[in-house]
């Protein structure tokens, strides 16, 4: 039985050296999670503070499967060798827990936090170890995503059915990545397909009138694999913004009682040829289109067409035994037009278009160089007039992994020339030490950067084209081990960030602000009594450290704890299972005036397999009907049950 949690450092996998070969996405058997630490007290939730704990008195089988992420540093690499916090999330997770979305996914997962704009397709953002939500930088297959005006990602548009698994990798990448990886990276992988050839098919039904089809077919050959497939999401939703007497100042703005739908159509396509045992080439594509209703006024809107896609390919050579060299490139897209009751309001069109080089040399078993180089290509198209519409980064990259003995050490420089800002320059070096085959310390420290938006610098009568870069220092400590076969892991980090974008009297955007974050992470899996158990705990202190009245508050929309609890096993022909999962109080607003209660949420799934390859699932959320928010006046959902027929051949 495979379970989730921490990677094991221990017998099983021992010592697994740096991985020989660069394969964009190798297969995975598993999930795995991140380390981090404590540092901080718990408020309203204290008592899932216990969860963690509670798992390290339970046993399991010895058997969790080797887990590989690529993010963490740019080439593949085992969980258990990665001097970093990592979580993968697989397709087998995905369908196990049903989830309905790239947030549930995501949700739970150590140090990142939602906030929602009222319910299913609304715009989320991301706090990942209490940074800005413009802190995490998102990849589609390698891809950089995200608007160029927002500098944010929309989660909430990529269609979960046409994905195959995400990578989530906490804290500093900017040695690696360039800009905006202050809280970490986040890359989502597409259906790779491969194998015999295979058809998939499932349709869903649910509350507010939620319709969710999907399809595809996969398969491949001795030197070729492909995937294709397509997705319907549709629901009628529900009140997004509710607003309260004497507070229309706030939330939307304004009262549109009325329930507020969205619809999504996916498309995803992924082929690959192995051209000779030394080179292969690949392509794939991904597209989200659909609309999306909130409530607005006439001088916003209350609707959106909305267009995500996402294009590129890429050639792996291995040039000498000793040497392999890949090429990339891509281009995405976020198109937004927007209107207030039918009637065309404005337009927000932005497109990044991106090219990596990058050279892996084993220079042993146990050391690896990586030399690199990334382009990108930033262009803005809106009705409205932007001071400027484009901007270039060109950057340069090494990395240096190595194992001696029982040491581990990773090191890794880059430097960024931006079009607006000039250059910049981010390190990042870690250690590892092993006592023994079962327990592992960690130490690493790392520099950031968060590149201003084009709101931030050219809006009309609003910009500053003078701002400089957001930085960011990192350090983090951390131990993961196995007893009796429990896997566990706990890991403690403080971030300071710099530079931070804030106004000014004249509401101008300048460098004026600091932040101060310090945080624990702890996690635990195992098995007793045939279920599989996970457990994992953040406790988070996000400060203000600006120089205004705000000095010393918490940073908005953070929660000071945040635990998951997961239980799944499988009877027969059934599959059950259910998640706990709970924040504490936050604040919507720098001045800590409008505080958000702590909330504790219970979903209950269930599956049946009908028949061989057939399966009936079912999902209940927030069985507990809890009444919360994520962002002022916002609603989230109630009570709510989805239904789903899945057909997904296997073993073919």
């Amino acid at each position: 039985m495979r379970r989730e949690g921490v990677p094991p450092c221990g017998r099983r996998a021992a010592r697994f050296p740096l991985l020989a070969g660069f394969e964009t996405e190798p297969a995975l058997t598993r999930v795995s999670a991140s380390r981090s630490i404590p540092m901080i007290h718990a408020s309203r939730l204290g008592l899932t503070a216990g969860l963690v704990f509670f798992a390290a008195s339970l046993q399991a089988a010895d058997d969790t499967p080797l887990t590989i992420n690529i993010t963490a540093g740019r080439t593949p690499q085992s969980n258990v060798d990665t001097l970093a916090s990592v979580t993968v999330i697989d397709r087998a997770q995905i369908e196990r827990r049903q989830a309905s979305s790239v947030q549930e996914a995501l949700r739970g997962v150590p140090g990142l936090a939602f906030s929602n704009n009222g319910g299913l397709g609304k715009a989320s953002s991301v706090f990942l170890r209490g940074t800005e939500s413009d802190h995490v930088l998102v990849l589609i297959d390698g891809i950089r995503v995200g608007s160029a005006t927002l500098g944010t990602a929309s989660f909430q548009d990529i269609p979960i059915d046409q994905v195959e698994r995400i990578e989530v990798v906490r804290g500093p990448r900017s040695s690696l990545y360039g800009a905006d990886a202050i809280g970490g990276v986040i890359q989502i992988f597409t259906r790779k397909g491969g194998g015999a050839l295979t058809p998939r098919l499932s349709l869903g039904g649910g509350s507010h009138a939620t319709q969710d089809y999907s399809a595809g077919l996969s398969g491949g050959g001795e030197r070729g694999w492909f995937n294709v497939g397509a997705s319907h999401l549709e629901t009628q939703g529900f009140n997004a913004c509710e607003v309260r007497s004497g507070a229309l100042g706030a939330g939307c703005f304004v009262s549109e009682p009325d329930d507020d739908g969205y619809r999504n159509t996916g498309l995803s396509a992924r082929a690959g040829y192995r051209l000779s045992d030394t080179l292969r080439a690949e392509a794939h594509y991904l597209r989200a289109a659909g609309d999306n209703e909130y409530d607005g006024s006439v001088f916003s809107s209350n609707s959106s067409d909305f267009t995500q896609d996402v294009i590129g390919a890429l050639v792996d050579w291995q040039v000498l035994p000793a040497w392999q060299m890949t090429l990339s490139g891509g281009r995405s897209r976020d198109l937004s037009d927007n209107f207030y009751d039918g009637r065309f309001n404005s337009a927000y069109d932005t497109e990044r278009r991106s090219a990596s080089w990058l050279n892996v040399f084993r220079l042993g078993a146990a050391q690896r160089l990586t030399l690199g180089g990334d382009w990108l290509d930033d262009r803005v198209s809106s009705t409205t007039r932007y001071d400027r519409g484009s901007r270039d980064n060109a950057a340069g990259f090494v990395q240096y992994q190595g194992q001696f003995g029982s040491h581990e050490l990773s090191a890794a420089a880059r430097r960024d020339r931006n079009q607006q800002f000039g250059g910049h320059t981010t390190g990042s070096l870690a250690w590892g030490y092993r006592f023994s085959p079962t327990l592992r310390a960690m130490a690493s420290w790392g520099s950031a950067f968060k590149a201003p938006t084009f709101n931030e610098l050219y809006y009309p009568f609003f910009g500053n084209p003078n701002l400089k870069p957001e930085e960011s220092d990192s350090y983090e400590l951390g131990l993961a081990g196995e007893v009796a076969a429990l896997t566990w892991s706990v890991n403690a980090y403080q971030t300071k960030i710099d530079q931070l974008i804030g106004f000014d009297a004249s509401f101008t955007p300048v460098n004026i602000d600091k932040a101060r974050i310090r945080g624990l992470e702890a996690i635990a899996s195992t098995q007793l009594a045939a279920w599989d158990l996970a457990a994992n705990l953040s406790a988070l202190d996000p400060e203000n450290r600006g120089h205004d009245a705000n000095r010393g508050h918490q940073l908005p929309r953070r929660a000071k704890l945040m635990a998951r609890l997961d239980a799944d096993r499988a009877v027969g022909a059934w599959r059950l299972g259910g998640s706990l999962y709970g924040e504490g109080r936050r604040y919507d607003d720098l001045a800590n005036q409008h505080p958000l209660g702590g909330y504790v949420t219970l979903d209950l799934r269930a599956a049946y397999a009908l028949r061989r390859d057939w399966s009936l699932e079912g999902k209940l959320a927030n069985l507990l009907d809890n009444d919360y928010r994520t962002a002022r006046l916002f609603n989230e959902d109630g009570r709510n049950i989805m239904f789903t027929v899945r057909y997904a051949p296997t073993g073919r």
